[in-house]
């Protein structure tokens, strides 16, 4: 019997950060930092930081919806991100890290808006909700140095995430 295997893309601010959260989970079989719903073709680094390229900084995450469904990864993704800023998250400023979730089926994308309407239901936030719900776009693998950073870097990953704001501000807004 095959296994049924579906991607997930999920833009939250800088790719470090959303690796982290999804990696290493049942059902979770492999997630690759990169950069979606840009102009240019085979972007790097450089042009998506300089923001010309159109691209966001994304999260492709390839799982088994029977062991880890596509709900699962909605929950997981919210509590990641300030899904009220639209200027970029946290202390990384620009289009490049806007949030959004990009769905590969009429399933996800049904999914997707029934989780961000949730959110906007809640009250949780005092500020609109502003994350896009888009359909996925080409996709493109960042630099191998940018890849499992947390693993690689793990000294880095926790200082830049330090300072970043993210952890504040989960603790603050979601951790209730």
């Amino acid at each position: 019997m095959k296994k049924e295997i579906e991607l997930a893309t999920f833009a939250g601010g800088c790719f470090w950060c959303m690796v982290k959260p999804f990696d290493e989970l049942p059902g979770i079989i492999d997630v690759v930092s990169g950069y979606s719903g840009g102009h240019i073709e085979n972007p790097t680094y450089k042009e998506v930081k300089e923001g010309n390229s159109g691209h966001y900084e994304v999260v492709q995450i390839t799982f088994d919806p029977s062991v880890f469904p596509y709900e699962n990864l909605l929950d997981l993704y919210w509590p990641q991100i300030d899904p009220t800023d639209d200027g970029g998250q946290f202390h990384d400023r620009g289009d490049q890290y806007r949030t959004a979730v990009f769905y590969h089926n009429d399933n996800q994308k049904r999914a997707a808006e029934d989780s961000k309407h949730r959110i906007i239901e809640s009250g949780r936030f005092k500020k609109p909700i502003v994350t896009k719900i888009l359909p996925s776009a080409a996709f493109y693998s960042a630099e191998d140095y940018h890849q499992k950073f947390y693993k690689k870097k793990p000294e880095d990953y926790k200082a830049d995430r330090k300072v970043s704001g993210r952890d504040e501000f989960i603790n603050t807004h979601w951790q209730q």
